[in-house]
């Protein structure tokens, strides 16, 4: 089986889905934010400032930053009641429309009169967004709370601030568990940039889409077209019944995991065509990769399911 998010008709285009600008708690304005990013050679952006009263609720407008080989997708970061350790709700909504009605969350203090993540994680969805649960060991979701966000179509499993300002970056042990329950979720990588310390240009999701305009790639987020990456790249990925063959950038660590315990890794110099054994991982309903290069830099694959059991 060619994997979907290498056979979809387009390219892949590199982008941050999850930004600040002065619009919230940002150092940079949005348009400077824009500037570094397509200079840095990303092909877009989502910023995601903090939905909350303390900053007039903004969807920030980044349209007029746009250009033919650059483009912007609206967004926020969305916050209302209370996790289970009494922290605000952090969730990702990439596409969400300027009309959209806010929670009613005046600040980060969270309370049981708000609205709950899981209700404002459904309304974004139903509003046309891509949902993702952001950063969830950085803010110390429970499994409980993982969970609850059942309109979520992917788990932020690496973000670059969180990784700077905590060295709490990643949210595969989440992923992991929903998956062994049976979500078909997806995965991303992002910055979480706010340009007040060197929390940016670290984490990226490379969008497979015809073109690079807000609805395509939103569209495509939401089919799994993407990968996640801090460094390497994917050039092709094909699974069959006894194996994965993986077109890679130079990595020297391939990797495939399943449920549970399941894994089996190869490791060289310089890799860019891997193939990796499945015998161990055939009680597995599900399997995902992660490559590694030289320099210790890490990209992934979103999970594929098995119909029926078999690839």
């Amino acid at each position: 089986m060619h994997d979907p998010a290498f056979s979809a008709p387009g390219r892949f285009w590199r982008g941050n889905l999850h930004t600040h600008s002065t619009r919230s708690d940002g150092v940079l304005d949005p348009g400077e934010v824009c500037r570094r990013y397509r200079a840095e050679g990303y092909d877009f952006i989502s910023m995601t400032d903090h939905l909350v009263g303390r900053f007039g609720y903004p969807i920030t407008d980044t349209e007029a930053f746009r250009d033919t080989d650059f483009t912007t997708i609206p967004g926020a970061e969305l916050h209302s009641g209370p996790m289970e350790n009494g922290d605000i709700w952090h969730i990702l909504a990439v596409g969400l429309p300027p009309d959209f009605t806010p929670p009613d969350a005046p600040d980060f203090t969270a309370n049981t009169d708000q609205e709950t993540g899981p209700a404002l994680a459904r309304r974004a969805r139903q509003a046309g967004a891509y949902v993702a649960v952001a950063h969830p060991e950085w803010g110390g979701l429970s499994l409980a709370d993982a969970r609850s966000i059942d309109a979520a179509h992917s788990i932020e499993v690496y973000n670059h601030g969180c990784l700077v300002a905590a060295d709490r970056a990643q949210g595969f042990w989440h992923l992991d568990r929903l998956l062994e329950e049976g979500r078909r979720l997806t995965l991303c990588a992002t910055d979480d940039a706010h340009f007040y310390e060197p929390d940016h240009f670290g984490g990226w999701t490379m969008v497979r889409a015809t073109e690079n305009t807000p609805q395509a790639l939103v569209a495509a987020l939401k089919a799994g077209q993407m990968y996640a990456s801090t460094g390497p790249e994917f050039h092709d990925v094909r699974w069959e019944a006894a194996q994965v063959t993986l077109e890679i950038s130079a990595c020297t660590t391939a990797i495939v995991q399943g449920a549970g315990k399941a894994a089996v890794a190869v490791h060289g110099d310089e890799m860019r065509r891997v193939s990796l054994p499945l015998g161990q991982l055939d009680a597995s309903p599900w399997m995902r990769l992660t490559i590694i290069d030289a320099k210790g830099r890490r990209a992934w694959t979103n999970p594929v399911w098995k119909p029926e059991g078999e690839l």
